[in-house]
């Protein structure tokens, strides 16, 4: 149960940190929002690396055992960030949430492909409701926005 807290806490810090983030790159600009981002990650991750080395233990393992591409989850964030700077002003973060939750489920189903040789029709069908919805909703508010006017 304590998992299925931590994921949704993790969802929804994940789309605060992303409003939070494309709000400093719009005030100082795309890469220089993703930089303060991870200047400040990465000085948190060494303040929590110090606490546990002196409270626990904390070991690096063997790095050179480690495949290259694992390596290029860091490469893969930078992408985010950036991304949704750019992105997260210019359409509504309920648009941003969910246009990312589509990417995540349909990115899965491919990798469950490749990695179990098999597809879930469940997902699949959840997925294309989800996008059916949303642009059934997008419809509205642009209906609700033309009677406004």
């Amino acid at each position: 149960m304590i998992f299925i807290i931590l994921a949704f806490l993790c969802g929804g810090i994940t789309i605060v940190s992303m409003i939070i983030n494309a709000r400093l790159a719009q005030e100082i600009g795309t890469l220089q929002g993703g930089f303060i981002n991870y200047t400040v990650g990465l000085l948190v991750t060494v303040l929590v690396i110090f606490i546990i080395m002196f409270t626990g233990n904390f070991t690096t393992g063997n790095l050179s055992g480690i495949p290259f591409y694992a390596f290029l989850g860091g490469f893969v964030g930078v992408m985010v960030v950036i991304a949704s700077n750019i992105v997260i002003p210019k359409i509504p973060a309920i648009y941003t949430t969910i246009l990312i939750f589509i990417g995540q489920i349909f990115t899965g189903i491919i990798l469950d492909y490749f990695r179990l040789g098999s597809i879930s029709i469940g997902k699949i069908v959840g997925g294309l409701l989800i996008i059916v919805g949303m642009l059934y909703n997008s419809y509205l508010d642009k209906k609700s926005l033309v009677n406004s006017n």
